[in-house]
């Protein structure tokens, strides 16, 4: 658990992407604490979207208030984050696969950014924001964490090799995140905290999760990796130790900067495997690693382009996470927990077959 927090609860917050994944876990926590929850969305009159949180509300303290609000629509968050004395921004596609990464991927992320940001500073109550960005800001190939200082990933590197044409996605965090620290530099009355995690995975507060994490995982359990899982470098963190963090990163007076939040040094053969002891009877769990060649010709079949099988593909990770430890008192749940709490949950929703 985190260090003891200072907590001003005669302000409400503001969350945007409260409906998601993450966000979920963080509200859920703000909740417990007794804070009200201002929580922007598209379409506030939709129950479904929102029942997971109204359920939360209703077994706390806390509240949660629905305001309709757009990313790229600039001035849309004014009435939600007013009075808020913290921001939370949470919102970002995380999309692998997509047709217009300008569109898709980069406008809502930079520009929902900037809307974000551009109404702190309309808002005279605002006093700091908390970005969810990504160690995806940080890098783009497992290869990259061997190329950085010391052969690990810190909060002094940035992602310098993604592009609109290659790995879109980083890049899309890449120019988020540097649209916020210019506009947090521009102006002092807020600060800006950012939080960069790995690969999020662990259970998620929605009945039927459409993370794009769980359809990774989808496919460690649904026979796609049934001949093998290619060791691919990547770290991971539990979505509830992320939750703590983003908490940390807002109620902690000190706090300040960029901070790593990653639990594990991994890849995705050995995420497989902590799944095998419990469900390998049932389920095609992935027992061995798809060579690097056989990756090489099936891969681009499966979307993932001969250069991103050079760079990851038997390519371990590594990134320094001291900071966050330190600076939040973080600690980390093991994989095996997270994964199999995940895949448990894809079961009970009715995701997998076996």
């Amino acid at each position: 658990m985190v260090k003891e927090l200072t907590i001003d609860r005669t302000k409400p917050v503001m969350v945007t992407g409260a409906t998601g994944y993450v966000a979920g876990w963080l509200v859920k926590r703000l909740l417990e604490e007794g804070l009200t929850v201002h929580a922007p969305v598209r379409d506030p009159d939709n129950e479904e979207k929102r029942a997971h949180l109204d359920r939360i509300a209703a077994e706390t303290s806390g509240k949660i208030r629905y305001f309709a609000a757009d990313l790229l629509d600039e001035g849309s968050y004014g009435e939600a984050m007013a009075g808020c004395g913290t921001v939370f921004h949470t919102a970002s596609p995380f999309k692998t696969s997509v047709n217009d990464p300008q569109k898709e991927l980069v406008d809502p992320a930079r520009l929902g950014t900037r809307n974000v940001l551009l109404e702190a500073n309309r808002q005279e109550s605002v006093k700091r924001v908390v970005l969810t960005s990504s160690c995806a800001a940080i890098y783009t190939d497992a290869i990259d964490t061997h190329r950085a200082p010391g052969g690990r990933l810190t909060e002094d590197v940035w992602n310098e090799t993604a592009s609109l044409d290659y790995q879109p996605y980083s890049y899309s965090k890449t120019v988020a995140e540097q649209e916020a620290w210019a506009i947090a530099r521009a102006q002092t009355r807020w600060e800006l905290v950012v939080v960069n995690p790995s690969l999020v995975i662990g259970p998620a507060l929605q009945d039927r999760p459409t993370s794009e994490s769980f359809e990774l995982v989808k496919r460690i359990g649904d026979g796609t990796m049934r001949m093998g899982a290619p060791k691919v470098g990547l770290g991971c963190v539990d979505v509830r130790d992320l939750a703590d963090a983003h908490m940390a990163a807002a109620f902690l007076p000190e706090a300040e900067g960029r901070h790593i939040v990653s639990g594990h040094e991994t890849n995705l053969l050995e995420m497989a495997k902590t799944l095998e002891d419990r469900y390998g009877d049932r389920y095609p769990i992935p027992k061995n690693a798809l060579p690097k060649w056989l990756m090489y010709i099936v891969g681009p079949m499966n979307g993932f382009s001969r250069k991103f099988v050079e760079r990851n593909v038997n390519i371990s990770w590594h990134a320094d996470n001291t900071k966050a430890i330190n600076a939040f008192g973080l600690s980390y749940r093991p994989m095996k927990t997270s994964m199999e709490e995940m895949f448990q949950q894809m079961i009970d929703a009715g995701m997998l077959e076996n």
